[in-house]
């Protein structure tokens, strides 16, 4: 098996940090060092991490970006495989690092990356879009660029050729995967490397992390568009979707204001993203980064036990 980097980008994450590292510590593949790149933590994320034996890495929180935090980290990684995660995350399976790596036995893979799902106190929205975006089936070569560096593993080595944007207020993991397809590397997707993503986030977080992400889609595609009709139409069958699967498995009652203000958050966010995409100011940049059709049933089955959490 390979040995890997893993890069942890982390701010005020105590809460979850520790679990990380006890899946880190539950892996198959043992020959990993830990690089965790703190933007300014005033709790307790840095000592733990320590204790873990993670090697830590500051960056001013007026500094940040999460393409610049990256570019931190991986420079000073040994190791040619990179594994980017985020801090709020933790493996569902003690093979979890050996199965995201596997993709890279084809020379041409320049970027794999794995399945994610929410824990039970998810929003029924938010669990949605996981299904929607990470399938139970894993693809060696997909068509597309898309990717996401909570749970993504790349080469060191090209990555040398191509940082990360520094520039972008989000999806520089989808730049990066961009520039690896226009120079003939293969993009992987491997369900079977899943994790756990928390989100616990509030009205305005959800508005905020869609409003930098569309204004970076808007940077790298700047073709695209997203006017009041698209957040109308997106919203209303969004919601209605929602509803009605919510409906179906016998969730509604708990979750009918949910899903009524997280759709409607997620689009106007992208919505204001797409008309400020010119706009990034020290304020912006403050607020984003440091602001407190039919769902299938997911029953992928794996003859490895998952790993047990305290």
């Amino acid at each position: 098996m390979p040995s890997c980097s893993i890069i942890i980008r982390a701010y005020n994450e105590e809460k979850h940090l520790g679990r990380l590292f006890d899946g880190i510590r539950h892996q198959t593949l043992k020959d990993v060092e830990v690089i965790l790149v703190d933007s300014g933590s005033t709790d307790a994320t840095v000592s733990i991490a320590e204790s873990y034996g993670a090697q830590v890495v500051h960056i001013r929180p007026e500094e940040f970006t999460f393409g610049r935090s990256l570019n931190l980290g991986i420079g000073i990684a040994t190791r040619e495989f990179i594994v980017i995660v985020s801090a709020h995350v933790y493996p569902v399976y003690p093979d979890w690092l050996e199965t995201l790596l596997r993709p890279f036995q084809d020379n041409k893979v320049a970027l794999a990356y794995g399945k994610q799902r929410g824990p039970e106190s998810a929003r029924f929205s938010e669990q949605q879009i996981y299904h929607q975006w990470f399938r139970d089936g894993s693809n060696a070569r997909q068509e597309t660029a898309f990717c996401n560096n909570a749970n993504a593993a790349i080469r060191k080595s090209l990555w040398e050729q191509n940082p990360y944007d520094e520039t972008l207020t989000g999806l520089e993991d989808l730049a990066w995967a961009g520039w690896a397809k226009d120079q003939g590397y293969a993009i992987a997707y491997a369900a079977e490397a899943e994790i756990i993503h928390v989100h616990n986030e509030t009205p305005r977080g959800v508005f905020n992390r869609y409003r930098r992400e569309a204004m970076a889609f808007k940077r790298i595609h700047p073709e695209s568009h997203f006017n009041l009709y698209d957040f109308v139409r997106l919203t209303t069958t969004n919601v209605l979707s929602d509803l009605w699967h919510a409906a179906r498995e016998h969730v509604l009652i708990k979750n009918f204001a949910s899903i009524f203000w997280f759709r409607t958050m997620q689009f106007h966010g992208t919505r204001m993203g797409y008309r400020d995409s010119s706009l990034v100011t020290p304020q912006l940049r403050e607020t984003f980064y440091y602001a407190r059709g039919r769902r299938p049933k997911d029953d992928s089955k794996r003859d490895v036990d998952p790993i047990q959490y305290k």
